[in-house]
């Protein structure tokens, strides 16, 4: 692998400027998983070759240990030689010396007028829909399908995609995809706020039987081998074990025979998982959510008639995401009681999840019943302390914490500060560090967190919060600014 070895050397050496007669660079530098980086790439080379720029890409030649469920492998085992001696721009690049692309519209005579001023390497185009913001006049729509399928994959990956290629199907068939991972069964369960990349597995049978009326036959694709077995047992569909996935013991290269066999199916049916999108992309088709079949209420009902009478089916954690999804489509257009009700459901299969406990007291403050949900706050808070001593406790940080620019408790902040207000110090202590992390505050963070210590001067965790809000805000990535707007028209008191 010369062309590796040379473009290591190349990257490693901290040169960070280019030949300035070059054309600047159109890079994508994502760090999360394999369908993410793919998508970002196709997205900034399909823009530079339409704009005569050269494209780049960062990527990883160690093996990554430390995400907790992406399919990453070495950028020499994805890419030949010649695309990475070509475009590889080395693990990770210096972002100021490039602009952003993202989420303001832009034209060709935009970035040529930046390109001129100098300074700057080029760009980095990293969301997912920075093409939709590209505008140019009549030319024809920018096509990533193309660009996608010409990288230069590795032997490895394009024996994967033509194994997929020919296999031989049984008909017209339409693809499920069925994430779970981490937003099912890790972590990011208690974020609450990416049901939306997910089809419930508890609406699969109602998805392949709608299918099979329309006479397609249901791929389904997921990480959950004994829920995809049970459901085959149950609906007849197939998996993608049945057309040779198990043979691909590499994790990447089993991805992406997974992604391409999906790409020849007539539909593909997903929440907006990454990796369902760019199957799309590979097969130029559209991936359509559960609103395609069902509308969101049709839908909840469908996924609660399925826990009444098969819940013991499903792994808790599954059936408490079919809870969690039903209360997160409903929300705002069902009552506090019935919200609780879901909740309550969700996190009898699933105790750990604080995330419950949050959106469970905020049903109870918005239904002004602030002794209830100060009790949920005060128990849960207590018990994290008792193992973590310091500030933001687990369930403070799932209400600050910005992901993807979205805050899981947005919508409830004001429920919390109207207990605040009424004086329920546990409502309080949350409140003040969200003045303080979300809302930017750090006055009334401070106000409100003295009267804490005087209300309850001994109280350890009340303490911790009063000298946490006095250090001031920790340093904010640029996730923030999506959620500026927003938090602003939030204010205190």
């Amino acid at each position: 692998m010369h062309g590796f070895s040379t473009t290591l050397k190349r990257a490693m050496s901290g040169s960070g400027r280019d030949d300035p007669r070059q054309p600047p660079l159109i890079v994508a530098t994502r760090t999360d998983g394999l369908g993410g980086r793919l998508l970002a790439m196709a997205n900034a080379k399909t823009l530079a070759d339409r704009l005569g720029y050269r494209f780049g890409f960062t990527w990883n030649s160690r093996k990554i240990t430390d995400q907790e469920s992406h399919t990453v492998d070495l950028v020499q085992n994805i890419f030949s030689a010649e695309f990475i001696a070509r475009h590889w721009l080395g693990e990770k690049i210096r972002s100021a010396d490039f602009d952003i692309l993202g989420n303001t519209a832009f034209a060709p005579s935009d970035l040529e007028a930046m390109a001129s001023r100098g300074g700057r390497r080029g760009w980095i185009c990293n969301e997912f829909n920075a093409l939709d913001f590209f505008r140019d006049g009549g030319s024809s729509p920018l096509q990533r399908s193309e660009t996608l399928r010409g990288f230069g994959f590795a032997s490895a990956v394009w024996r994967a995609l033509d194994a997929a290629a020919t296999c031989r199907l049984p008909g017209p068939m339409a693809a499920l995809h069925l994430r779970s991972g981490d937003i099912v069964h890790g972590s990011n369960r208690r974020r609450l706020i990416f049901a939306d990349k997910v089809i419930p597995s508890t609406l699969a049978k109602a998805i392949v039987s709608e299918l099979s009326s329309k006479g397609l036959t249901t791929l389904l694709v997921g990480q959950d081998r004994a829920m995809l077995d049970y459901l085959q047992a149950r609906t007849g569909a197939l998996r993608t074990d049945d057309f040779g996935a198990g043979e691909f013991k590499d994790e990447a290269l089993g991805a992406f025979f997974e992604m391409a066999l999906m790409a020849r199916c007539r539909q593909i049916h997903a929440g907006t998982s990454i990796y369902a999108v760019v199957a799309s992309v590979m097969g130029d088709m559209p991936c359509v959510g559960p609103g395609a079949l069902f509308g969101k209420s049709r839908a909840a009902d469908i996924i609660l008639e399925e826990l009444r009478t098969n819940e013991a089916d499903y792994h808790p954690l599954e059936a408490a995401f079919g809870y969690q999804w039903t209360f997160l489509a409903l929300e705002g257009e069902t009552s506090p009681t019935r919200a609780r009700e879901l909740l309550n459901k969700a996190q009898a299969l699933d105790p750990e999840n604080d995330g419950y406990d949050l959106k469970m007291a905020a049903a109870h403050f918005r239904d002004g019943d602030y002794a209830a949900g100060e009790a949920i706050l005060k128990s849960r808070m207590l018990s994290q302390a008792r193992l973590r001593r310091k500030i933001p406790l687990p369930i403070m940080d799932i209400m600050t914490n910005l992901m993807g620019g979205w805050l899981v408790m947005e919508r409830d902040f004001e429920f919390f500060f109207a207990a605040a207000r009424a004086g329920h110090p546990y409502a309080m202590a949350c409140s003040a560090y969200v003045l303080l992390e979300a809302l930017g505050d750090q006055a009334s963070a401070v106000e409100m967190a003295d009267r804490l210590v005087t209300m309850e001067p001994g109280n350890p965790i009340f303490r911790r919060i009063r000298r946490r809000v006095g250090m001031g805000r920790k340093p904010r990535s640029g996730g923030l600014a999506k959620a500026k707007w927003r938090l602003g028209r939030l204010r205190w008191g």
